[in-house]
């Protein structure tokens, strides 16, 4: 296959499968964990209410940080197995792309800095 083409696909490949991890990991750990009462998580406002009074406890970030890690990683990985070559260069795209949607998700909710800090910091930059 030509490379060019099988780096394109590594990119996309490993772009899909961290957000399906992704994804996954949240809503395998909201059974575990669930929500705060009167809480919709299909909802971003209901979500953003709960946040700004503080129905979110410490233990309800462990999910949202392990889903943001665990899908950069997998979707890394992903890239490096398909990639013709520059293998950590399509690790680093990845990771810069869910980056950008970490940042995007920090000031789309108001969660606390602290969680901000650690999920940036933590979940995205190796």
């Amino acid at each position: 296959m030509n490379p060019i083409v099988k780096n394109i696909l590594a990119v996309l490949a490993g772009i899909i499968v961290g957000m399906a991890v992704n994804m996954g990991i949240i809503m395998l750990l909201s059974l575990i964990i669930p929500p705060p009462d009167g809480v919709d998580p299909k909802d971003m406002e209901s979500i953003r209410e709960a946040m700004l009074s503080n129905k979110y406890s410490m233990y309800h970030f462990i999910s949202p940080w392990l889903a943001h890690a665990g899908g950069t990683f997998v979707g890394a990985l992903v890239a490096v197995k398909i990639a013709a070559n520059n293998h950590l260069l399509f690790a680093l795209v990845i990771g810069a792309f869910f980056l950008v949607g970490g940042i995007m998700m920090v000031q789309e909710l108001p969660s606390p800095l602290w969680f901000n800090i650690v999920d940036i910091v933590g979940a995205y930059i190796p």
